[in-house]
Order: C-alpha cells, then sequence, then structure tokens
C-alpha cells in the first residue's frame, strides 16, 4: 500500500483535532483523494474518512462554513481548495475569517514545478500552465496569521502543528499552508505514517493586567461619576461574559454592545443600555448622548468602538481605557496611531485577555469597596452611595429602552394610525421569538441583515452567549454557508461532554442582498448533502439597500436621493417593474429567493414568501401579522421535524 505526502498532511489534521475539512478538489490534489479512497477501502476509521470530508461547489461558502463551525465549536477545522483559482474564489470570507479572528487552517496545492514526468505528479494538463503564479500565497498573505509551503512529507506534522498553534494564540486567526503536487505524492514509508504522532499544539497563554494598569483603571472607575463600558467581542470568549457582568453590576456601570460580533451581555441585564451600529436611529442617538457625558471608558475588545467624525468622548477630562485580547493596536487596519485616531484622552492601551483583565479589575475593586473601616472609610461609603443612585438612574434607562423596543413591535391600529406599513423587520423578530420559544431553548441565530444588523440584534433579545452571531467582518454572503457549519458543528458535539452548545435550531437572517451573495445554490446543495437543516428569513426590501444608505450620508439632497427606485439607482435587484414608475412590492418582479433554495436541492428545502408591505390597504395588520407567524411556525417545523431546510421570504417596502 503506498503513503504519501498527502496521507501524512491528512493524519497531522487528525492528530492535531481537526474533525472536518470543508473541500473543493482540483487537478493539485490526486494524491489527497487516493489517499481518502484507501482510508475508506482499508476501514482505518471504520469506512469513513479522518478529517470527515465536506464537499463544497464553491470556495467562499467552504471557507464560511469553516468559520461557522469554529465559532460553534470553538475548534478550528480545515479548508481545501485548488491552486491560485480556489484561493482567490475564497473571496471575502477570507476577510471575514481575518477580522472575525476566527482560527482555520487553509491548504491549496499549487500546480507542479516538473513537466517532463521527472518526478511523480508532473504536469500533465494544460491548465498546470496557467495556474503557475509567480507567488500564489501573496493572494491572501495580508490576512493570514501564517503562511507556509510545505516541501516535504518528512516534517508535515510540524508545519500543522506550528500553523495550528499560531492560528489558536490572539489574535486567532486563518493560517494558510501550500505545496506542488510533486511534494504531496511523495512516497514515504509505511513505518513513518504508522509511527507519525503529535503532542497537542499549545496555544499562548492569556496575559494578564500589570499590577500597575490595574490599580489605575480600577481606580477610575470606582472614582467616575459617569463610567461607560463599551463592547463587541468579549463574547467570542463566553467565560469573560461573567465577568464583565460582575464588574457592570459591582461598580454599576452601563454597558453599551457596539458593532457586536456576538452576544456579549445578556438582553434582560439592567444595565444594558443598548446595541448599536453606529448607523442613525435612537439606540445610536442615546449612545451618542451617553458616550459625551461619560468621564470614563473602558473599552474591552471592541475594534470600532465609536466613529470620530460623528461623536467621541468629551474632550474635557474624559479618561479612556482600552484592552484588546490580541491586537490593542489594530496593527492590521491602515489607518495610522489607533489611539490618536480614536479620541485623544486614551490614558492606556492594554494588551490583555479580557477575562482575566475584567476577573483583575474586579478584584481590586472588590477590595477596595469592602467593609473596611479603615480612615477612608468615608470616601468608600460615598462610592457606595453613588454607585447606588447610579444603579437606580440607568437602570430607568434600560427600562425605557425595553419599553421602545416594544412599541416597535406592537401590531400597528390602522384605525387610529392610518396606513403604514403593516409589519416590519421589529414584528419579524417578535414573530419568530414567538415561535421559537415555546419548542427550542437552545437556538442560534446567524445575523447578516446588514441595514438592519442593529434592529435584528436588539429585538432578537439573545440571552446568552454563542446565541447570536455575526460575522465580525465587512464581507457579504457569510451567513448560509455559516449556518452549514454551525449546524455540522452542533451534531458533532452533541453527547460528546464538549462545551459546544447542541443547538436544536440554527436560523439565517439576512437582507440586502446577502442571501444572493451567500450562493444559495451551492450552500443549500450542502445542506442538503450533509443533512445540516436550517432556517432561512429574508428581509427581502427589493435590493441592496446599504449603499444607498451610504450615498445618501454624504450626499442628503443630491441627485441620487430623488431616485425613483432602487433599479434606477442602481442597487435593487428587482428586474422590473410592472407599471415601471411603481415602487410598491407587489407590481415588481423579483427573484423567488426561497424557490432557488427548493431547485438547489431537488424539492428538500422548503420555502414561502410573504408579502409585509402596505401595498394591500384592505388587509388589516393582525390578519398580515397571523399569516407571518403561521408560516414561521411552519417553517421552523419543517427544520426540527423534518429536518429539511425552510426559507421564508419576507417582501418588506421595497427601497
Amino acid at each position: 500500500m503506498v503513503y504519501t505526502t498527502s496521507s501524512l498532511f491528512l493524519k497531522s489534521l487528525s492528530l492535531a483535532g481537526i474533525t472536518h475539512a470543508f473541500v473543493n478538489w482540483g487537478s493539485d490534489h490526486p494524491a489527497m483523494l487516493e489517499e481518502l479512497q484507501r482510508q475508506r477501502f482499508e476501514g482505518e476509521h471504520q469506512g469513513a474518512t479522518s478529517p470527515c470530508v465536506i464537499t463544497c461547489p464553491n470556495e467562499m461558502v467552504a471557507l464560511s462554513a469553516a468559520q461557522g463551525y469554529a465559532q460553534v465549536t470553538g475548534r478550528p477545522a480545515a479548508v481545501i481548495i485548488h491552486v491560485d483559482v480556489g484561493t482567490q474564489a475564497l473571496a471575502g470570507a477570507i476577510h471575514n475569517v481575518d477580522r472575525g479572528r476566527v482560527p482555520v487552517l487553509i491548504y491549496a496545492g499549487a500546480s507542479p514545478f516538473t513537466s517532463r514526468n521527472e518526478m511523480k505528479g508532473s504536469r500533465n494538463e494544460w491548465i498546470m500552465w496557467l495556474q503557475d503564479i509567480p507567488d500564489q500565497t501573496a493572494i491572501v498573505r495580508q490576512y493570514m496569521r501564517y503562511t507556509a509551503q510545505i516541501n516535504s512529507g518528512r516534517n508535515v506534522v510540524q508545519i500543522v502543528k506550528r500553523a495550528l498553534q499560531i492560528a489558536t494564540s490572539e489574535p486567532k486567526g486563518p493560517v494558510y499552508l501550500w505545496a506542488r503536487r510533486e511534494v504531496m505524492e511523495e512516497e514515504l514509508p509505511f513505518a513513518l505514517y504508522n509511527s507519525l504522532s503529535m503532542k497537542p499544539h499549545i496555544s499562548v497563554s492569556p496575559a494578564a493586567l500589570s499590577p500597575v494598569d490595574t490599580m489605575a483603571i480600577s481606580t477610575a472607575l470606582l472614582t467616575a461619576l459617569h463610567p461607560l463600558i463599551i463592547t463587541s467581542h468579549i463574547g467570542r470568549n463566553q467565560d469573560a461574559v461573567s465577568s464583565v457582568l460582575t464588574l457592570s453590576t459591582l461598580l454599576a456601570v452601563p454597558v453599551f454592545c457596539v458593532c457586536p460580533s456576538t452576544v456579549n451581555i445578556p438582553f434582560s441585564h439592567p444595565f444594558l443600555f443598548g446595541i448599536t451600529y453606529l448607523s442613525p436611529g435612537p439606540t445610536t442617538d442615546s449612545f451618542e448622548e451617553h458616550l459625551q457625558i461619560a468621564d470614563t471608558v473602558l473599552v474591552l475588545d471592541s475594534d470600532i468602538p465609536w466613529i470620530p467624525s460623528k461623536c467621541e468622548p468629551s474632550e474635557d477630562g474624559s479618561r479612556v481605557f482600552i484592552i484588546d485580547s490580541g491586537d490593542p493596536l489594530k496593527t492590521n487596519v491602515a489607518m495610522g496611531t489607533w489611539d490618536a485616531a480614536l479620541h485623544r484622552g486614551v490614558e492606556l492601551i492594554c494588551c490583555a485577555d479580557t477575562e482575566t483583565a475584567v476577573g483583575q479589575l474586579v478584584d481590586v475593586t472588590k477590595e477596595h469597596i469592602g467593609g473596611s473601616t479603615t480612615k477612608l472609610e468615608t470616601v468608600i461609603l460615598e462610592i457606595r452611595d453613588r454607585i447606588k443612585q447610579r444603579a437606580q438612574r440607568i437602570k430607568q434607562v434600560h427600562d425605557k429602552w425595553i419599553a421602545r423596543l416594544d412599541g416597535d413591535e406592537s401590531i400597528p391600529d390602522v384605525a387610529k394610525e392610518g396606513p403604514s406599513n403593516l409589519i416590519t423587520v421589529p414584528h419579524i423578530m417578535r414573530a419568530l421569538r414567538e415561535v421559537v420559544a415555546p419548542i427550542s431553548s437552545k437556538s442560534l441565530i446567524i445575523n447578516e441583515a446588514i441595514s438592519n444588523y442593529g434592529v435584528v440584534w436588539e429585538h432578537a433579545r439573545a440571552e446568552f452567549p454563542g446565541s447570536l452571531l455575526t460575522s465580525g467582518g465587512s464581507s457579504l454572503g457569510y451567513a448560509l454557508g455559516a449556518c452549514v457549519g454551525a449546524v455540522l458543528g452542533s451534531s458533532s458535539s452533541s453527547g460528546t461532554g464538549s462545551d459546544t452548545m447542541d443547538y436544536d435550531l440554527v436560523t439565517a437572517v439576512v437582507g440586502d442582498g446577502t442571501f444572493m451573495f451567500g450562493v444559495p445554490s451551492s450552500a443549500f446543495w450542502i445542506a442538503r448533502r450533509y443533512n445540516t437543516p436550517f432556517l432561512t428569513i429574508v428581509l427581502n426590501n427589493g435590493g441592496w439597500k446599504s449603499p444607498k444608505l451610504s450615498m445618501l450620508a454624504v450626499h442628503p439632497q443630491g441627485h441620487g436621493s430623488k431616485a425613483r427606485s432602487g433599479e434606477q439607482l442602481s442597487v435593487g435587484f428587482s428586474f422590473e417593474s410592472r407599471t415601471q414608475i411603481s415602487a410598491a412590492q407587489s407590481d415588481r418582479i423579483s427573484p423567488s429567493y426561497s424557490q432557488i433554495a427548493v431547485a438547489a436541492t431537488d424539492g428538500w428545502a422548503w420555502g414561502r414568501s410573504v408579502s409585509l408591505s402596505s401595498d394591500n390597504a384592505t388587509e388589516s395588520p393582525d390578519l398580515v401579522w397571523k399569516t407571518l407567524k403561521g408560516v414561521l411556525a411552519e417553517a421552523v417545523r419543517i427544520v426540527i421535524e423534518e429536518k429539511r431546510c425552510a426559507v421564508v421570504d419576507c417582501l418588506l417596502e421595497a427601497l
């Protein structure tokens, strides 16, 4: 039996704990395909392969699936792709795993370097000349934590181990390995394969704050009149959430989640002030108001805590402290000095694990406000009284925020309010909550609603870390593939004692064209092939609203503001209007998104469209609401009971 570098590479992945490989094969992978079939034939893994191979007819979907898998399990997956063209086809998913700090091992083959049969695997197809570029790694290098070429099977285990050690150390992220075809075809003795072993790779231990920095930050929080915590990503380490909750409760410090990628604070926490993506709206207004009066701001694991051109802390006495788990200076962002670009009042920028650092702050704070009877007793009593009064005030702000969200979700009374959008995104999220709550306590929402990012976050009302995710980046097309990976990750950990939550429902909420960008024909094909059912809710506003909003922010009274439709502005996805002038959803001819999923799976997926706009003034809001809930209830039943994908296309007011 022949063993090759490919044999040792795949075994190295398995020894390192990688259980799934999302693959898109090409002419550079003959030895891998041969090795996988050898595993099946010899029964080395009871007729299966290790890692488990997930065939993906699109590379961006493959990497998005690997991202969703890693986000749910906390473990990296592998992505195997084809030479330079497959590397390019990873597309924006490369950006997402980089910005989202998601560990993924990417392997790409490369064209053979011999052309006259000098070695096994030499060039024998015309494409191999075209695909041999001068620097294949350059395509992705600036997004990777580590890149390396495999030159021999005899040390491949060392290369894999080093790559994963870097990928899983802060700042976590993707790594890229590549090899020529002849190298992967190199024949090696069975003894080398059989004796191959690997001790677990050791990631860098979490860092702590220095005693001086711990004292400086805790003192600033203790003496502040209007402290504020801003965070975006602490929930990536779910154990860090409880530490931040303790600090917030102990000192009555309000929290804003700004541009979050995961659940950082339970929705019901009385000191949570809101969730915002800094786009115009009441939550952003509230954030800007509290940011301007804050005298001490603690920024925890946040890439964009505020936009200086719109709002920033007061320059008169506002103190800013930044703690980041891996890259506090944002060295992969070409924007100059990060602290100066944000605010002149930045006093400390600390590279420290958030869970560890906040735990230190909690310990010091408890020590300071404990039952001391020293000469500082008067000061301590004053601090305690201030905290008590502040707790009462900020609880009122939280309650006011909840009341506003409740109002947004209430069904409009046409008799009192007149015709309006009958059902909007807040209503959709309320309907989803009400349908899911009685039958599932372990659900996950993957949010790629774009112009409705913040609305979905707030109205999802997520309580548990890991129950709502985004890509952490800005490249569209993540959600569908991520759902496939999330379901695989959840099911692979079921019953294993893993900390991974065993979700019984995964839902993608997509908008602004992200359904199309997610390559649904490929994503749903994979879902059927590997039995990874999930629910998709399409917030269909007739196109791609975000570019229009960006234009209006710069040219609010310009020519574009007077555009008749999204199609005229070239951001609409409808083919044309029946009347050519109407912007009404019922008059527009749009793609049947739900039926794309049905067709891609040969009828396995289930799909329905629901019109929620105000085109038909004779329909009451109650009737539309009942229709929406009925469709969502059936969709959820399809996913949970029948284990099939379901797509609900919600037709909103056209942009």
